[in-house]
Order: structure tokens, then C-alpha cells, then sequence
């Protein structure tokens, strides 16, 4: 038996569970026609078998209609939902990991313009101001049906074969009743505590009337909403005392904030720079406060930080959610004594930002998460060893690099640069997201340990390439910022990257035209405005930076807002010319012929990059495919990746990343895994 405090049984009721770490409840957005199907199920027992103790799916599961998902979520209101939940169930049972979901009603965190276009329903008018909607105020009825709804929603849970529900209640319909701030009720359902708390027993007595009194019903609730008028720690505490004295709940769940607004969501779930498990210690107090079983789970991104949670009793079960997305095998990494491989998360937060966007949650540097049904998490060995070259060692080459060292072949890595990282290493001299790192320092250890052979400082031509017998080549070059986007005056602006290498210092009145909405413009920012320079972000779009989403751009708005940082938006940049020692910019609109001129000593374009490709079009004659990619092989995974239009030649070609156009880190990593996997 291992001593480690993480690996220890937790009895959990007449549930054992088989060590303490769980994911808590999350929507990947998986769903297909709002059920759980292969894609969710595969998700899931991929952790299960993994080693995971337990896996809470959705985020929430909708119980009426008249909660109609924010994002693709579980329909639990449909009869439906109990094959689906039955055969995920059932595979991760099968791993011996228990099964749970979250129930709930969205209240006022939805939109009445989707789904059947009912009316969104809360004790109150207000709207919220992250999802807009003006709700019901509901009336008895309303309450009496949305009841039901979740006694009927449980009920078809135990049918599926669940260990247990978990009710959620924090920013949801439950907890808009308890929270002074969301509750105009009169009595009997607003006022003091006891009124407050009586829609969230009805719901409780309800369920255990349905599924009895063994089935694991469990609360996510907010116990401290940290803000004025609210439900304040103290009353957080005595919520738990009741939950606890009603015997009709098994397990607490802790948060603490409001997620009605972007920044208050991102407080509950930290992003990349922010501190890791800020609210453990009160997590704790709650449990030596009410001795109730307690789970919690917000930014736990490691081991040790996942270990001292249980060992020093502040919680029973921990929740690794995002750790899981990047690394779904950190219990059998730790069973094996292998946690130095774990791949890190790295905060990045693209999984939850995509879902906010109507996208599907993915991890930044693990491709294979969310598609467990065509990517693999353990790369197969190849049937052959070749010999690969890989030119650039940015988070697309190495991730080539690593995956061709897994399948066996013999790698060496070309780079001009004297260190690894490109764009990333860029990125991670920024303090707030220096963790970014982590997506090179774990490929370079993974490469390591197989024996990938490195070559830096060497800016590779294709005689170079080809000296060294290629069976495969895989040009992940990267691009360079482009800059020729204006009428005239091109020449007069410097790139967003000039001013985070430090190889141009900011001005004192400074513009950032920000023509691809992406993370650099808004590094740029950052550096200029600390320097005490005047700041000012302007894009065309109608929003700012919409490809950094929205909980990743709460930091820099809370960094930038305090130095006076002006945002203009609906205006393009059309020209720079000198004007003395200063700069004119001539600032138009899509809109109309409006042209108006301001000065401004220093001009930064952020217009993303073009492709650095003149390696790949040089050897693309000399290669056994000339560079061409059957794209239905790279989809689905059969057959002949590469056509063979030149078969004397020796070598076949790809290229990855910003080497075909300018996206992202996702998507240069997905490029080296899917192509690496077939060859």
C-alpha cells in the first residue's frame, strides 16, 4: 500500500473511492443533440482508465426547458439522457472509477432567444450581465415545475446507473434564490435566511423522495460570494450547517466569488499569473467547520500543491479538472513514480475560454484531449524507423520531434535560434505568462529522454537538409510579423514582437493597431503602458482582441484600465506619415469615408505573421511528394498520407504551424501530432 496521501481509499457514504482525485464538474461541450454520446463517453473513461477515483460530468446538466444551455450542454430533462449516461457509466465503472453528474437550473445565466424561446426564470428581474437576458420573475407555479424537474432529472440519473448527483449552486437558479443580491422574493421565498433557503430544501426533499436515502447527493455551492450585499463568509458557513443538519446532503463542494461577469468568473477559476489555489485555506474552513465530506477544485494545476490539500486535511477529495484536460494520466503517472512526466498544465485557460465562445473545450498543447476517439494519448510505435528532420524547435517542431522520437524513428531538430520556444519563449517573458513555458521545457524532456538530437544556431538551408539522408522532412519554421498592411508608411511602424524582444523600446504616446485581435498586441500594451508611456489599443473590429477571449482578457484589462489606457474600436489604420519628430496616423472606418489624423511619436502594427516558408519551397521539388497532403487521410487517419508524385526522390514533406499561415499554438501542435501518428 502506497503512504501517499493522494493514492489513500476515501469511503465517500457506501462508496469507496480509490484515491482522492477527481475531475469536478466541467462541460467539455461534447454533447451531440444535447446527449452524452461516444465522443463525451470516450472523454471520460480516458481518465477512468487513467486512474482517476471519480469523474463528475457536465457542467451543468439542464433539468427544464426553460434553462436552455449556454453552450452545448447535457439535456438531463430528456428521457433520452439514460442510455447515453448508462453507457458512459458503465466504461468508466468498468476502470473503477464512480460516475457522477451536476444537475441544475441556469436561472438567470441563460438567453430566453434559444432552445424552445421560453422566458429565462429568477427570483428577481435583474439580468445578468454576462449572458444579458432580463428574466421572469417566477411565480409559484414556476417553482413548484422546476422542482419536479429536478426530482425527475435525478430520478433518471440513478436509472443510468450513477454513483451520486451533485446540485449546483453558485451562479445558478438555487443559489439567485439564496444570495440577497439576486432575491427580490417576498416571503416565503425571500427575505431572511430560512426563506432564501427554502426553494434549494424543496429541491433537496423533493430528489430524496424519488431516489432515497442511499443515493450520494452532493452541493457546489458558494459559501462567500465576496461581494458587498451578498452572501458573506459567515452566512457561507451556516448554509453549510443547514446542508448538513438536513441530512439530506453527503458532500460539499466549496466555491468562493460570483461568476455573473468576467472578472468575477475568472476569480473563482484563475487563469495563467494568477495565484494557484486561492481559496484551499477557505475550502478548509469549511470543512473543519461543518466535518461534511469536501471537494474543491480552482487552479490545482500540480501534485504537490494537490498532495498538501489532502495531507493537511483541508480537503477529502481534490479536483485536478484542468490538469486532467492537459495530462489525463497523472494517477497512473503518480502510481508509477513518474510525476516529472506529467505534462503541465499551464493556465492557459483556452479550454474553458473556447467553450464561452460556443467552441468545444481543448487544451492549448494536448491535441489528443476531446478527441480520444481519433487521437491517441500514448503514441503507437511505428512499424519502421526512419530517419525525420524537423527545422524549428517551437512548440509545432519539438511536438513533431517528440512524437516521431515515441513512434521510434531517429530525430534530429534544426534550429536558428541558440534556444528552443519561438513565438512561446516570446510570449513567456511576460511575468503573468511566463508558465507558457512549460509547453517547451516538457517537449524538450520528453525529447530528451529519447534521445532527439538538437542543433541550434543553425539557420538551415535545404543542402543542409538534405546532407543529412531525410526520410522525413517537417518544416516548422514559424512565421515573422507582418508589417506591409497600411496604404503608405509601413516603414515608419515597428511590430508588437520588436517591442516584447526589447529590440525597440516604447515611445511616450504610443498607438497599437491591432489588426489580428490576438495575445501580442496586448502584451505590447502591457510592456509600453509599465514603461509610463500613454497607451492606445485601436482595431477595426467592434470588440477588442477577440481571439484572447474573455476570461484571458480580464488581466490585461485589469492591468492596462490602471494606467489609463485608451481602447478605440470601429476605426482602421490606414497610412503613417512623418510630421516633424512625430508620426500621423491617418485613421479611417469600414463605415464610412471618415478620415481624421492624430500624432502619435510611435506606431506598433499587430497584423499577425506571414509564413517564414523559403526552406519548404526549396526543397518541396526535391521531396517524394512535392508537399502535397492527401487532407483525407490526415483527417480520418487511413490511408496514403502522402502522394507520391516524384517517387525517386527520397524524402516526404510537411509543414506545420505558422509555416502555413499564421493560428495558433493549438493548432501547430495538432498539425505534428496527426501527421506524426501516420508515419
Amino acid at each position: 500500500m502506497s503512504s501517499d496521501a493522494l493514492l489513500q481509499p476515501y469511503q465517500l457514504k457506501h462508496l469507496t473511492l480509490k484515491n482522492r482525485i477527481m475531475t469536478t464538474s466541467h462541460e467539455p461541450a461534447y454533447p451531440e443533440d444535447g446527449m452524452p454520446k461516444e465522443r463525451y463517453r470516450a472523454y471520460h473513461e480516458m481518465r477512468a482508465k487513467a486512474g482517476v477515483a471519480m469523474t463528475m460530468t457536465a457542467g451543468s446538466a439542464t433539468v427544464s426547458r426553460d434553462s436552455p444551455p449556454v453552450f452545448n450542454n447535457i439535456l438531463a430533462y430528456k428521457d433520452e439522457v439514460v442510455r447515453w449516461m448508462g453507457e458512459l457509466t458503465d466504461a468508466c465503472h468498468a476502470h473503477g472509477c464512480a460516475v457522477m453528474i451536476q444537475l441544475t437550473h441556469l436561472g438567470r445565466r441563460t438567453g430566453w432567444n434559444k432552445g424552445d424561446w421560453l422566458p429565462s426564470v429568477s427570483p428577481s428581474h435583474y439580468r445578468e450581465p454576462a449572458h444579458r437576458a432580463f428574466p421572469k420573475k417566477m411565480e409559484d407555479f414556476d417553482i413548484e415545475r422546476i422542482v419536479t424537474d429536478y426530482a425527475d432529472a435525478a430520478e433518471r440519473m440513478q436509472a443510468a446507473g450513477l454513483d451520486g448527483i451533485e446540485l449546483q449552486a453558485y451562479g445558478h437558479l438555487l443559489d439567485q434564490f439564496w444570495s440577497p443580491l439576486t432575491n427580490t422574493m417576498d416571503a416565503p421565498f425571500g427575505g431572511d435566511l430560512d426563506n432564501r433557503l427554502r426553494f434549494g430544501f424543496m429541491v433537496l426533499d423533493a430528489i430524496r423522495d424519488r431516489v432515497g436515502p442511499e443515493f450520494i447527493v452532493g452541493v457546489r455551492y458558494t459559501a462567500d460570494e465576496v461581494e458587498k450585499g451578498g452572501i458573506t463568509e459567515e452566512e457561507g458557513l451556516e448554509i453549510a450547517r443547514r446542508l448538513r443538519d438536513s441530512g439530506q446532503v453527503d458532500f460539499l463542494n466549496v466555491i468562493r466569488g460570483r461568476i455573473h461577469t468576467d472578472p468575477a468568473m475568472t476569480d473563482v477559476i484563475p487563469v495563467q499569473g494568477m495565484k494557484s489555489a486561492p481559496h484551499l485555506d477557505f475550502a478548509g474552513r469549511v470543512r473543519a467547520e461543518t466535518g461534511m465530506p469536501t471537494f474543491h477544485a480552482s487552479r490545482i494545476p500540480d501534485v504537490a500543491t494537490a498532495r498538501h490539500a489532502v495531507s493537511s486535511g483541508l480537503l477529502d477529495m481534490v479536483g485536478m479538472t484542468r490538469a486532467h484536460m492537459a495530462d489525463p494520466m497523472i494517477v497512473s503517472k503518480i502510481q508509477a513514480g513518474k510525476e516529472d512526466v506529467i505534462r503541465p498544465c499551464v493556465g492557459a485557460t483556452y479550454c474553458l475560454d473556447r467553450i464561452y465562445q460556443a467552441g468545444e473545450a481543448l487544451c492549448i498543447h494536448n491535441p489528443a484531449t476531446g478527441r480520444e476517439l481519433s487521437m491517441p494519448h500514448v503514441i503507437p510505435a511505428a512499424e519502421t524507423c526512419r530517419n525525420a528532420i524537423i527545422v524549428g524547435a517551437g512548440p509545432g517542431g519539438l511536438e513533431a520531434a517528440r512524437v516521431a522520437a515515441e513512434r521510434g524513428h531517429d530525430v534530429t531538430v534544426l534550429e536558428a535560434a541558440p534556444e528552443p520556444g519561438g513565438q512561446v519563449r516570446l510570449t513567456a517573458q511576460s511575468k503573468r505568462r511566463a508558465e507558457m513555458i512549460g509547453i517547451i521545457d516538457w517537449r524538450m524532456a520528453q525529447c530528451a529522454a529519447r534521445d532527439v538530437q538538437f542543433q541550434f544556431n543553425t539557420y538551415a538551408e535545404a543542402s543542409d537538409v538534405t546532407a543529412l539522408s531525410p526520410d522525413m522532412v517537417v518544416i516548422a519554421t514559424g512565421g515573422l510579423p507582418n508589417t506591409t498592411i497600411l496604404d503608405s508608411g509601413n516603414e515608419l511602424a515597428v511590430s508588437a514582437w520588436d517591442i516584447l524582444s526589447g529590440d525597440v523600446q516604447p515611445g511616450e504616446n504610443v498607438l497599437i493597431y491591432d489588426d489580428a485581435g490576438d495575445h501580442p498586441a496586448l502584451m505590447a500594451a502591457e510592456v509600453i503602458a509599465a514603461s509610463g508611456a500613454r497607451v492606445e489599443i485601436m482595431t477595426r473590429d467592434r470588440s477588442f482582441a477577440p481571439e484572447v477571449m474573455a476570461m484571458n482578457l480580464v488581466p490585461y484589462m485589469r492591468s492596462l484600465q490602471k494606467t489609463g489606457a485608451v481602447f478605440t474600436v470601429t476605426r482602421t489604420l490606414q497610412a503613417i506619415e512623418k510630421s516633424g519628430n512625430q508620426l500621423q496616423a491617418h485613421i479611417g472606418t469600414d463605415y464610412s469615408d471618415l478620415v481624421e489624423k492624430k500624432e502619435y511619436d510611435q506606431v506598433v502594427v499587430n497584423q499577425g505573421t506571414q509564413p517564414l516558408d523559403d526552406l519548404y519551397f526549396d526543397l518541396k521539388p526535391l521531396s517524394r511528394n512535392r508537399g502535397a497532403v492527401n487532407q483525407g487521410a490526415l483527417v480520418s487517419g487511413t490511408g496514403d498520407l502522402f502522394p507520391q508524385p516524384n517517387p525517386s526522390a527520397r524524402f516526404d514533406l510537411y509543414r506545420i504551424g505558422d509555416a502555413v499561415s499564421a493560428r495558433n499554438i493549438h493548432a501547430a501542435i495538432y498539425d505534428a501530432l496527426r501527421m506524426g501518428i501516420q508515419w
